[in-house]
This record gives C-alpha cells, structure tokens and sequence, in this order.
C-alpha cells in the first residue's frame, strides 16, 4: 500500500494551524506540524497572501495527497468569524490552485476521532495526538 501524505488545516488569521502525517497501512508519521502566523499590524489582503504563500510552500514541499480543513465555527463575534471565514477561504482555494482534494471537518468530529469525545478539551486534544503520533511533546 502506497504512503499518503495528509495535509491539516486549522484556519486563522492570526495563526492558522497546520500538521503534516503520512499514513500507510496503520501506520500514522508526523512529518511536521506548526503555525502560519500573520501579524495584525499588516493589512487583511497582506495577511491572506501570507497564508497562500506559506501554505503553497508547504504544499510543494510535502506534496500531500489530501488537505483536511477544520470548518468554521461561529462564536459570538461575527467580526472575527468574517475574517477567519477569509482565510478559510483562501486555504480552501490554494487546495484547488494545487489541484489536490480538499475534505472538510467540524471542530467536534475532529475532537470525536482523536480523543473519543466529540466536546474534549484542547489540551486532551493535544495529549491524544502526541500519544497517537508517538510525539516527544505535546504539540
């Protein structure tokens, strides 16, 4: 069976997150993960190229088979949900730019398929994965 490689994505404008695994057989590798971060003292169209230029950078990189997309989740404020939503936006067309299938995931399936709790906090989040990915930290 062929590696795939898999790329994560949870959108921000500020910080939008990223994990990089390959998967063969049963078999899960983390090949990097981390954040793109955009600062606030830059304009939005600024911010958004920045997310489009790191992640195409990733993606010619790892080359990944699939990107995996965290759906917005709308909070209280409309505002910040607005521009989140843009930056989703721009992750969701730098897929397509690259010609690589794009799925998307609620905020509470991702928690339900790392950590068997569809509301697990951040942190049991993140213990699930260093435990799944055999991290040496907690990400």
């Amino acid at each position: 069976m062929a590696t795939k490689i898999i790329l994560g994505i949870d959108p921000g404008i500020a910080d939008t997150g990223f994990g990089i695994i390959a998967s063969q057989k049963d078999k899960l590798t983390c090949l990097s993960y981390g954040s793109i971060k955009t600062s606030s003292k830059l304009n939005l169209a600024d911010r958004l190229e920045i997310i489009n230029l790191e992640l195409s950078k990733l993606i010619k990189k790892y080359q990944p088979d699939l990107i995996a997309i965290e759906k917005l989740f709308f909070g209280s404020n409309v505002k910040t949900a607005l521009v989140v939503g843009q930056a989703r936006g721009v992750v969701v067309l730098t897929a397509k730019l690259n010609k690589i299938k794009s799925v998307e995931f609620t905020p509470y399936q991702v928690k339900q398929a790392v950590s068997t709790y569809g509301h697990a906090k951040k942190d049991q989040v993140q213990k699930m994965v260093n435990i799944i990915l055999n991290l040496k930290e907690i990400p």
